[in-house]
Parts: C-alpha cells; sequence; structure tokens
C-alpha cells in the first residue's frame, strides 16, 4: 500500500537496511517521505500499540533477531537556513538526511561547528537520539531544537536542547524509543571558526597535510576523514557499525587503582570531578582480541572497538562474541564495557 506521504512493504528484507549487513526481515516496512503523515499512519494503518522501530542508516543497531512490528524509515531530505543574523544561523534537516551529507552542506555555506563530526555514518535523525561524537565534540553541543513525533499523545512536539536529557551517547529519545520519533533537527552553527583541534591526531593530520598556523573548518573536517578512513573499515566493503562498545566511566578513585596496576591505561577526565572516561578500545586490545575472526564474525584488525562482519555471519554470532568480549574485559579489569548500538531480537 502506497500514498505520496508514505510506502508499506510486507516482510521487507532489512540486509542492505544495516551496515553489519546481516540478514534481518520487517513484517512491515513502511517508508515516510512526509513526517506530516505520521498521525494519520498511527491513526488508521496501524495499531496503537504496534511496536516501531525507526531505521536511519542502519549504522548504529544490530539486528540479532527480526524486529517485531513495523519498521519505519524516514526519507525526507530537506536542509535548510531558518534564522541568519550574519554570525551565528539556526539550520534545520530532516531526519532522512544523510549525516554527512549535512556536514558537507553546513561547511559548504560557511557554517562551523559539525566539521569534527565528519564521516560519521547514519542520518540526521539518529544523532540526537544516540548523542553522536567524535574528536573532543557531542552533537548536543550544536543542537538548538529537535523535532519529535509523540506517538501516545499522537501529535508532534518540539524540544530545546536542554530539554533532551543528552549525556555521553544517551538522550530522552533513546531512553523511550518507544515514544519519540524524531523528524527534523535544529542546529546552531557560527559562521565564526571556534574550532576544536586539541583531541589528539588532528593536529598531527593537520599537519601531514601541510598546514600550518590555523586550519579552516572544512581542512578539519578534511583531516578527520582521513583519520576515520584510516582508522575504521568501511561498511560498504567490510560490515560494521562502527564502535560496538562505549567508553566506560568509572569512579576517579577506580581509575588511579587501574593505572596503579595496569600502568600506560589512558584515562581521561569525564563530565565532573570525581569521574573518568575508560578506553573501551584500550581494554579490549589489551585482552587480546584486536584482529580475532570466529568464522565470519570478528574484530577489525585496524581497531579493537570494531566488530566486523566478514561476510555471512548472523547477528546473533556477534552478539555472542560481544559478550565474550565484555565478559573478558570484566573479568581481567573488573571494568563494565556496554555496547553503544542498538540490539535488536535479543538483550544484551
Amino acid at each position: 500500500m502506497s500514498t505520496a506521504a508514505y510506502r508499506i512493504v510486507e516482510n521487507a528484507r532489512l540486509d542492505a537496511r544495516n551496515t553489519f549487513g546481516v540478514q534481518a526481515t520487517a513484517p512491515l516496512l513502511v517508508e515516510v517521505a512526509d513526517a506530516s503523515a505520521l498521525p494519520d499512519l498511527f491513526g488508521k494503518a496501524m495499531p496503537d500499540d504496534c511496536p516501531a522501530l525507526v531505521l536511519g542508516g542502519g549504522s548504529n543497531l544490530l539486528f540479532a533477531g527480526d524486529p517485531a512490528g513495523v519498521v519505519l524509515a524516514l526519507t525526507a531530505q530537506r536542509i535548510g537556513i531558518r534564522d541568519d543574523d550574519g554570525a551565528r544561523a539556526i539550520v534545520r534537516a530532516d531526519a532522512g538526511v544523510g549525516w554527512h551529507d549535512l556536514v558537507l552542506w553546513t561547511l559548504g555555506h560557511g557554517l562551523c561547528g559539525l566539521e569534527n563530526l565528519a564521516l560519521i555514518p547514519g542520518t540526521v535523525g539518529a544523532a540526537p537520539i544516540q548523542n553522536i561524537g567524535a574528536y573532543g565534540v557531542e552533537v548536543c553541543d550544536r543542537i538548538h531544537a529537535v523535532e519529535a513525533f509523540d506517538r501516545p499523545a499522537g501529535a508532534f512536539v518540539r524540544f530545546a536542547a536542554a530539554d533532551c536529557a543528552f549525556a555521553y551517547r544517551e538522550s530522552l529519545f533513546k531512553r523511550d524509543p518507544g515514544r519519540y520519533i524524531v523528524t527534523a533537527v535544529e542546529f546552531a552553527l557560527s559562521r565564526t571558526p571556534a574550532l576544536k583541534l586539541d583531541y589528539a591526531g588532528i593536529g598531527e593530520e593537520l599537519q601531514a597535510m601541510g598546514i600550518d598556523g590555523m586550519p579552516r573548518a572544512p581542512q578539519v573536517a578534511e583531516a578527520v576523514i582521513r583519520i576515520r578512513r584510516r582508522k575504521l573499515p568501511d561498511p560498504a566493503l567490510l560490515g560494521n557499525a562502527g564502535s560496538f562498545f562505549k567508553n566506560p566511566m568509572v569512579a576517579a578513585a577506580v581509575a588511579a587503582g587501574l593505572q596503579a596496576a595496569h600502568p600506560g591505561m589512558p584515562v581521561f577526565r569525564a563530565g565532573d570531578a570525581d569521574t573518568r572516561k575508560l578506553s573501551a578500545a584500550w581494554l579490549i586490545d589489551q585482552c587480546g582480541w584486536k584482529g580475532h575472526r570466529d568464522g565470519d564474525a570478528g574484530v577489525a584488525e585496524s581497531h579493537a572497538l570494531v566488530l566486523v562482519n566478514h561476510g555471512h555471519a548472523t547477528g546473533a554470532q556477534l552478539l555472542d562474541l560481544a559478550r565474550r568480549i565484555a565478559a573478558s574485559v570484566r573479568e581481567r579489569f573488573g571494568v563494565a564495557i556496554e555496547p553503544e548500538p542498538r540490539i535488536i531480537g535479543a538483550r544484551w
């Protein structure tokens, strides 16, 4: 069934809609070209209690089984400037816009702020849900507002950034995934660069590019793109969802004890003076997992945080590998690491 605003497909394969490339089938796939159709869609075309999974680029989930209910794909691609005083602009992008496409669009319009987040896979709609971050910047630092459809209320709502309960790889929308469907995001960006260059690797990459002095925002984005391409496998060539595990947060005293027991362990300041962030990649690497392979389920040779599908791994096999990795880290270091992607069809 289809209308100008949406199209419904029964028994839709999702292999090409997730970057792990694992097999999964949706009983119903609904491609929504116009978010204004959501009230009608949920009010008439689908039962009120029908589970719904919103699928963007499929880059931050693992299908360990088939999804129950309906899979929604928002496909609108509009980007525009809503307000511009010459120094600062508010950019609004539909949820279906590719994230990297948005970054390039803003840079092309002379706007700064998203350059450190270049080449992150996925869509604009997924960005606030996961509170994506890279190279010293989290997207919550740039978000002005989030527009969403409140499914139980049957109404559209708008959240200021301060009301989104953002935290490290967390948000209001992630904590209540059955309620809100993100439809668009607004970003507050500047025409005056305030570049974030202190994250490890960016300065060195800029030097390797022959850039002396203060770089321009597009040059910072290019440096980030080069680093990411060198460190992370291309999902088009080797199925993966980027970093699979979140960096664990521990008390400062715990971190000090771990550093004393394991010299060389990287430790970073977190959100407050009493909390520290550990490197999940370092912990996993120390347990010997980098480059490990069980059949077609494995860990990337270039980065210990990245689980990969060498061809025909199932989501269940990748989840089993992830659980064994986490168990080994807990056994050796006494630290729990948790998955960053959402797991569909199973519990962590």
